[in-house]
């Protein structure tokens, strides 16, 4: 029977040659271990936004501020996209995936975007146990991107839409809580550069060796994902790794860099990754609120502790990044020396 899964076991073999890389994976190892309880993230039922009660929605408007302040992560409920909606994309995400992986490297399936483990990994615990499709939202109403996959291009370009809504409406609230016009990251964000990435985490046989998405942090604005009752998705709380709890009625949000850079870092981008499973797989999708290439990223007041860089610029930094050493740097190279600022919520 042909294997739809890559040859991920092969790729992470080739990494552990060396006594070296052992090494380094023996201390990874205490990393990805080193988990505290699983735990409800901060979760919040959206109504309160809509409500005709000023009350009621700046209450909500506050709960939003207060958890992308404090965790960087939070849930929300009733959110506005239909759990039917939701339970066909994850249908349709599994038959794709379901694909010969020869079939998936080879044919182009949606803008040729198929990627899988992590080409740059130099080490074992820069290696990524997963598979993904990595859509621009241009693409994804154009039929020749689907080929024999029709049903796959209807519920994508319908959940991209109710994402990219969502995400919006989220970082609105986050803006107007800083004093400034909900509206303003419309005027800079760009369906070119926002996406939608389908992820498959296979079974590993190696769990607690090897990431499924080795740590990293979010080079966007704002990140919407939705996951399946797998379980793996764990973020930094302090210096602790915290496992998430899922929650089948929750879509989970996360602050992107750029928001923490524009926020002054009142918002937090914190660092998050998945573990591998040896018992089950796992699915998920995630919707990335990115402004153009070109635009400034800017700052909720001055002086900021950041300098002045365009999504463009940060892009390349952190490809630079990964492929000279392998993992991304982050903020550190944007930031400036004594800078003091004061973000306070105006809400």
């Amino acid at each position: 029977m042909t294997d739809s899964n890559p040859p991920l076991f092969h790729r992470y073999e080739l990494l552990l040659q060396s006594k070296a890389q052992l090494q380094l994976l023996n201390n990874g190892n205490q990393q990805i271990n080193s988990v505290m309880e699983e735990c409800q993230l901060p979760l919040i039922d959206l109504t309160g936004l809509e409500s005709s009660n000023e009350k009621e929605r700046r209450a909500c408007s506050r709960e939003i501020f207060g958890a992308s302040a404090e965790w960087g992560f939070f849930q929300v409920i009733n959110h506005g996209i239909r759990t039917e909606l939701l339970s066909r994309m994850s249908k349709e995400q599994m038959k794709l995936f379901g694909v010969p992986f020869e079939k998936k490297s080879t044919s182009g399936i949606l803008d040729h975007s198929y990627r899988w483990g992590t080409p740059t990994a130099a080490h074992p615990n820069q290696f990524s146990w997963s598979e993904a499709f990595h859509i621009p939202l241009t693409k994804v109403s154009e039929a020749a991107c689907y080929g024999e996959f029709i049903n796959l291009r209807e519920v994508m370009e319908e959940l991209a839409t109710a994402m990219s809504k969502l995400a919006r409406s989220l970082a609105g609230v986050l803006v107007e809580c800083l004093g400034h016009r909900k509206e303003i990251f419309d005027d800079i964000c760009d369906e070119s550069t926002c996406f939608l990435r389908l992820n498959h985490y296979p079974i590993c046989p190696f769990p607690g060796e090897v990431s499924g998405l080795v740590p990293h942090t979010d080079s966007d604005f704002l990140t919407i994902l939705h996951q399946d009752r797998s379980g793996g998705l764990q973020l930094m709380k302090g210096s602790q790794w915290v496992a998430v709890k899922p929650n089948p009625e929750a879509l989970v949000v996360n602050i992107g860099d750029l928001l923490q850079v524009w926020s002054n870092d009142t918002y937090k981008s914190v660092k998050h990754r998945v573990v591998t499973n040896s018992m089950r797989e796992r699915y998920s999708i995630a919707y990335f609120l990115c402004p153009s290439y070109h635009s400034p990223i800017g700052s909720c007041r001055q002086p900021s502790p950041y300098r002045h860089f365009t999504f463009a610029e940060y892009r390349k930094q952190v490809r630079d990044d990964v492929e000279k050493i392998g993992y991304k740097v982050g903020l550190s190279k944007f930031r400036l020396v004594n800078i003091n600022t004061n973000s306070n919520s105006n809400n």
